[in-house]
């Protein structure tokens, strides 16, 4: 076990002692190189529950730890990629890459080496001396990736990382994104409000019911017996996906009608 989220809820207090759950009762775990993905409608939490394992974010009830260590805070221990572009604008490729490392001391030959690799890893190696504003949207979410695992996190976290991409530089960043999981070996838990790139890309999913956010199912991806498919075709041919993504449907719709039959009228 990588990741163990026992019994987590979280209220945020309003104003006048009123306070409201964002989550209640989370509890799941996420394996050594699995990518474990946050499901659900909107508002049921998902992206709560990513920054309370990033430690930006404190339960109020339950426990959240990482390779058997309670999470307090922040961490190097734990690496974040946010929907929103966060190069900075005045740094090459490279150099963005390179930064976290160097904050942390990393000689300069380990941190060129480690942050080569890594270009290379998200076909940027000819873009490593431009600057931000020289690339499109997809390549500076890959320019986050690789700074991200340069870092060498136990776990990275990835917040929507492709939701503000077109749908064909999203295809080819999920893509891309199964091909490093497979190199690096590294452990993904990610939020999506995307079906179809939830069973592309996650070995589980865990579906949250509408808010406040409780787990209605943990959803082991079955049907590509244990490995991952890499091309979006060869993934809607494979048998069981169109059972899977009806399901996973329906449970939407569920959860959208009881959120409107609750409405005060």
């Amino acid at each position: 076990m990588k990741l163990a989220v026992e019994g987590v809820g979280k209220d945020f207090v309003l104003r006048r002692g009123h306070y409201v759950q964002a989550v209640v009762d989370i509890s799941f775990n996420v394996t050594e190189n699995e990518i474990c993905v946050l499901l659900g409608p909107s508002g049921c939490g998902k992206s709560t529950i990513l920054r309370m394992v990033a430690g930006l974010e404190e339960p109020s009830k339950g426990t959240i730890a990482l390779d058997g260590k309670g999470i307090v805070g922040p961490g190097r221990d734990r690496g974040m990629v946010f929907q929103s572009y966060t190069s900075f604008p005045w740094l090459t490729v490279r150099r963005n890459v390179e930064y976290g490392m160097r904050l942390h001391g990393v000689p300069t030959a380990e941190r060129r080496r480690r942050a080569d690799h890594f270009i290379d890893l998200v076909h940027l190696s000819a873009f490593k001396d431009a600057y931000p504003k020289q690339l499109s949207g997809g390549m500076k979410q890959r320019v986050a990736i690789a700074r991200t695992l340069a870092n060498d996190p136990a776990i990275l976290l990835m917040d929507e990382p492709f939701g503000a991409l077109d749908a064909e530089t999203r295809w080819s960043m999920q893509e891309l994104l199964l091909g490093i999981m497979e190199s690096s070996r590294t452990t993904v838990l990610m939020v999506t409000h995307d079906i179809e790139e939830a069973i592309f890309l996650a070995d589980r999913i865990v579906f949250l019911s509408r808010h406040p956010g409780r787990v209605r199912e943990n959803i082991r991806v079955a049907f590509k017996g244990g490995r991952r498919i890499k091309d979006k075709e060869s993934l809607i041919k494979t048998p069981g996906y169109i059972e899977l993504e009806a399901r996973i449907m329906r449970m939407m719709r569920e959860e959208s009608r009881d959120a409107v039959a609750s409405r005060p009228s």
